[in-house]
């Protein structure tokens, strides 16, 4: 399961998903939202993603660990819109038959959502606000929307 929601994340709902009789090891990762980010004060976060590119980079990380791994299920699930602290912004989930599989491809999971997947976090403190995300990102969806007008 790939998805995004502009609802609260329900981690036992997305983990019961993948379990199943033939996995032995079932890793849930859970990304929440921090009090604070290079010591200043978080009051809530937005996030924002280019979903018809954002979707495509989650279904080719799925793909990804089940070809490097003995990965039998994955649920990738993040959250958009406005979070507060300690909200969860993100459910990963890795179901294998053995834990050491599940674990390691949880993490790379998680690695490779940061590095390749177009989503934007918007961080708001006191004394104003700082989009968060990767120039790479931007210059993609910048691409990918020029390519869009240009059809």
């Amino acid at each position: 399961m790939i998805d995004f929601s502009h609802d609260t994340l329900d981690p036992q709902d997305i983990t019961a998903r993948v379990r199943s009789v033939s996995n032995g090891a079932v890793v849930t990762f859970l990304g929440t939202t921090r009090r604070f980010t290079g010591g200043r004060e978080v009051l809530h976060l937005e996030y924002e993603a280019y979903r018809p590119m954002a979707d495509n980079k989650l279904a080719e990380i799925s793909q990804e660990m089940r070809e490097r791994w003995s990965v039998e299920d994955v649920s990738i699930v993040h959250r958009l819109g406005r979070l507060e602290i300690q909200d969860i912004s993100l459910v990963v989930v890795v179901a294998s038959p053995h834990r050491k599989e599940a674990f390691a491809a949880c993490q790379y999971s998680v690695d490779r959502i940061k590095q390749t997947v177009p989503i934007w976090k918007k961080e708001f403190f006191e004394d104003g606000e700082v989009w968060v995300g990767s120039q790479e990102h931007a210059e993609s969806y910048e691409h990918a929307e020029a390519a869009t007008s240009s059809e």
